[in-house]
């Protein structure tokens, strides 16, 4: 009997642990102070069943293969290029005799009762064949017998067969059970081995695991865990892998490999030049553990940080020389990427005599020059007022490179429109039209500007026509339109155009537009409409420009017993359940030390149309909330950013409370109070997706308890969904007919522009979302065992 009940199993006694025993104390090696990053915001992508049950509230596991992320690609034309044309990870290939712990697991023969090593046997066989639901069924069955050294036997072997999201459930199984003990050792192994399959939100769960316990994660873990968050295209990931190097050395006094610091300093330096520059500290931290450490700088580096300092708002001349001349002591040449480094620096600096002799080196190297390096040249020239010379660069760029580049296009316009020369200016658009290159909008910003500081009102209207037949409407080009007509005196035609900017959310209003149209019914003496777009302007909290406010201070003073003013911070209804929406989808509050102060941080997803036309309206809802930095948008640039912030105040500390009490997303106790309509809808516009069979996703962050809550709110409404968990998030899925229900609850309050995108049922292309979510089946949900109307003013439930 023995023989028989053992023999397929017998193998297992040639496993034997993996690595030898070391023992380690931690001591921080640098003290340089490691920057700090702000929190990711993870993306996902989804596609769900077409069915589902309206059972009670289930929590569905993640099944191990779906952990497989696909995005679209991110243009990189100014992201920095290596000498050796190859920004993989190279970390990832050196990860032998890291020091890990050893994890010591008796053999199947040594357990003591022979009934026990048969379940033992049979729970091996049958653990791995089954998905999560069944498992945990299975495991509860046998909580009578099973300890902490059968369980680890379980996950062990489990790991041993790679069968290592099984060993993961059963580990965190064990977690739960009153009998449970840590054991570092089996932590370690189970999250190297997590990590080596790229699943880094179970990596890091484990990882934050053992810091909770006190325990300071092994060097392969932390190096493991930030290779499996370099190695994965998802947003969010490259902050994540820069908290855990820093992590790694002030920590775990670590000396991380060279291969790890070239890694990361790659990853910082693979986006374009518009965002890496925010890495600069980063990257910095990582050059001084290199020069700390004694190890190899490599040429890649000295360049990759000119090129940082050179995209930087202000120029550090000292840096940059000081690099240079590291690089001529090590005997580096100095190659394209930092000849061109140095012109964009002259170029916002004006330092022509560098750049003169920087141009010099680019035309002897080989391989012709850059495209950008004209343009920047151009810019130097420019800034110093020389037009004909950047003019004369342009040209040369054509003759040289057979044709403009569309940068090239868009800086010569630029810079004859500042000068105002019209005939030039008119010729280059005409050409830069004809060449069929895009985008055009910036050139025709600046020629309608130019024309409207000219006085050339014909020729703004004749030239925004003509723009909006070739391009997507843009704000700053109607606010141009706006102040001409108001300064014709086509008051007609302008209320006109301030409606069709107020009815087109990809347009909007700002103060700057208000205030265009409240001087032009002043100044044609309509004073009601005038006290009507005043009231407006109120209840926006727009300022109001001096001249205008003495002018209405008199006309107001007639009507009016008390005039009020759009002074006072304070949410409106319509800002809290917006707010409200924008929580549940993952909008982060930071808070000072003290929990006094408060601050909203919105992050919109950059490759989602979505996020980029709802980012203009939640700009504009929170205008007055917003930090000055925030708010500097005008004609030339008004893009509204991918992440803005609120000023730090004492109003957010309600929702700082209720939200994030402990810097942690939680799911209030009175959610079943505030889930309106319009709340839904800011929250599936934020954070939440459509899939490509019309299905809809909420996104949600928070307890098992609170994810009932909210679930058997929705029910109360007569929405079914069904819950799935991916590491820490929950995902509420509205399937079928019941995304159907879902979508006609909140289409009232979906923004116009956004509606065809996020239609339920609909089959269309959904391209939008492909690069956002990863495949769900609801189906094969494993249940646990684990009212309702919005509040005018939710402040008051908790006064």
């Amino acid at each position: 009997m023995r023989t028989s009940a053992f023999s397929p199993i017998s193998f297992l006694r040639l496993f034997r642990p993996l690595y030898p025993v070391q023992l380690r104390f931690f001591r921080p090696l640098i003290p340089h102070p490691a920057p700090k990053l702000p929190p990711p915001f993870p993306r996902l992508h989804f596609f769900s069943s077409s069915s589902c049950s309206a059972s009670p509230v289930s929590f569905v596991d993640e099944k191990e293969g779906e952990e497989k992320w696909d995005f679209s690609k991110i243009e990189n034309e100014d992201a920095f290029a290596f000498d050796d044309g190859n920004d993989g990870v190279f970390a990832e290939n050196d990860m032998k005799h890291l020091d890990m712990p050893e994890l010591e697991v008796k053999d199947l023969e040594e357990f003591p009762e022979q009934w026990r090593r048969s379940k033992l046997a049979w729970l091996c066989k049958e653990l791995p064949a089954h998905k999560a639901g069944t498992l945990i069924r299975i495991l509860n069955a046998q909580k009578k017998w099973l300890k902490q050294e059968d369980a680890t036997y379980l996950a062990v072997h489990c790991m041993r067969i790679r069968e290592n999201e099984t060993g993961f459930r059963v580990y965190k199984w064990m977690m739960q059970q009153h009998w449970y003990r840590f054991d570092f050792a089996l932590a370690t192994k189970l999250a190297d081995y997590m990590g080596k399959e790229r699943k880094f939100a179970k990596c890091r769960e484990i990882f934050d695991d053992i810091i909770n316990q006190g325990r300071v994660p092994s060097e392969s873990t932390f190096h493991i865990l930030v290779v499996a968050y370099l190695s994965t295209p998802v947003q969010g990931c490259l902050d994540e892998a820069c908290g855990i190097y820093n992590r790694m050395i002030q920590l775990g006094g670590y000396r991380p490999r060279l291969s790890l610091h070239n890694s990361l300093f790659r990853a910082l330096l693979s986006k374009p030049g518009g965002f890496s520059k925010y890495y600069l500290k980063q990257a910095e931290f990582i050059f001084h553990n290199l020069e700390t450490c004694g190890l190899e700088i490599q040429k890649d580096i000295y360049s990759g940080l000119i090129w940082l300092q050179s995209y930087q708002d202000t120029i550090d001349k000292e840096r940059i020389k000081s690099l240079r001349k590291m690089m001529k002591e090590a005997g580096m040449e100095e190659g394209k990427e930092v000849l061109v480094s140095i012109l964009r620096a002259c170029s916002k600096e004006g330092d022509i005599e560098e750049a003169e002799r920087t141009w010099l080196k680019l035309l002897d190297s080989e391989g012709g020059i850059p495209s950008q390096a004209f343009v920047y040249k151009m810019e130097v020239y420019a800034r110093v007022g020389e037009i004909m010379k950047s003019l004369e660069v342009f040209r040369e760029m054509q003759k040289h490179s057979g044709s403009a580049s569309v940068a090239a296009y868009h800086k010569i316009i630029e810079v004859l429109c500042k000068s105002q020369q019209i005939d030039l200016a008119e010729s280059f658009m005409k050409e830069f039209i004809e060449s069929g290159k895009k985008p055009l909008m910036p050139s025709y910003i600046e020629l309608t500007d130019m024309y409207l500081n000219l006085s050339l009102h014909d020729k703004v209207e004749s030239t925004f026509l003509e723009c909006l037949e070739k391009c997507q409407p843009n704000r700053a080009i109607y606010n141009i339109y706006l102040d001409s007509l108001v300064k014709v005196g086509n008051i007609g035609k302008a209320v006109e155009i301030f409606k069709q900017m107020l009815q087109n959310v990809a347009v909007g209003v700002n103060a700057k537009s208000c205030n265009t149209m409240l001087g032009g019914y002043l100044s044609s003496g309509d004073f009601l409409k005038a006290e009507k777009l005043y009231d407006l302007m109120c209840q926006k909290k727009y300022e109001i420009e001096s001249p205008l406010m003495e002018k209405l201070d008199y006309i107001l003073s007639l009507s009016r017993k008390e005039v009020k003013k759009p002074v006072s911070l304070k949410l409106s209804k319509q800002q809290r359940e917006i707010l409200v929406g924008l929580l549940l989808g993952g909008l982060q509050i930071d808070s000072d030390g003290e929990r006094m102060n408060h601050m909203l941080r919105f992050e919109f997803n950059q490759n989602s149309v979505v996020h980029s036309l709802l980012k203009r309206h939640i700009h504009d809802q929170y205008h007055e909330w917003l930090h000055p930095s925030s708010k500097a948008v005008t004609y030339g640039n008004d893009d509204i950013p991918h992440k803005f912030s609120t000023i730090s105040h004492t109003y957010f500390g309600f929702y700082a409370d209720q939200f994030w009490p402990k810097g942690q997303q939680v799911i209030p106790k009175l959610i079943h109070r505030w889930l309106s309509p319009l709340v839904l809808a800011y929250w599936y516009m934020y954070g939440g997706y459509r899939t490509s069979s019309g299905d809809i996703l909420l996104k949600l962050k928070g307890s098992h308890e609170g994810v009932e809550k909210v679930v058997k709110t929705l029910r109360a409404k007569s929405l079914n969904c069904r819950v799935k968990r991916k590491g820490k998030v929950f995902w509420l899925g509205f399937l079928g007919s019941d995304s159907i229900w879902f979508w006609k609850l909140v289409e009232p309050y979906i923004l116009d522009d956004l509606k065809d995108l996020l239609m339920a049922g609909n089959h269309d292309s959904a391209e939008d979302y492909a690069a956002e979510s990863q495949d769900i089946n609801f189906d094969s949900a494993s249940e646990s065992d684990s009212d309702e109307k919005a509040s005018d003013n939710i402040e008051d439930d908790y006064r």
